[in-house]
């Protein structure tokens, strides 16, 4: 039986450097001094972003200390006219971690973490 877990393709994976969804944390750098995440696919790479072969969206969770999953927003992207990568003011004072999530209309989900 599949899980969904076993959909999502991390680093580990083929093309990892231009599908997976790059977490960089900003903290203090927003206005009135908030917490910015920005979520990059493709930064090292420039993945494609044609209309046959985008990046469709990205997602952002927070995992609190106690294990409870925030989503913290989702993002669509218009191939050709946006480039994958979006930002968010989040106050990461409340979370233990952060999980992007990213699908490429092509080779599907992928995901990444990052530790705060």
């Amino acid at each position: 039986m599949m899980k969904v877990c076993d959909i999502y393709k991390g680093a580990a994976s083929e093309g990892k450097e231009k599908h997976v969804p790059q977490i960089e944390v900003h903290k203090g750098e927003g206005k009135g001094g908030k917490d910015i995440v920005k979520i990059v696919v493709g930064k090292d790479v420039p993945h494609p972003n044609l209309v046959e072969h985008h990046i469709v969206w990205a997602q952002l969770m927070g995992v609190k200390a106690n294990g409870l999953v925030i989503d913290l927003g989702k993002v669509n992207f218009a191939p050709a006219y946006t480039e994958p990568s979006a930002c968010f003011h989040v106050p990461l004072g409340d979370f233990k971690s952060l999980i992007a999530t990213s699908y490429c209309n092509i080779h599907g989900v992928w995901e990444s973490s990052v530790d705060l």
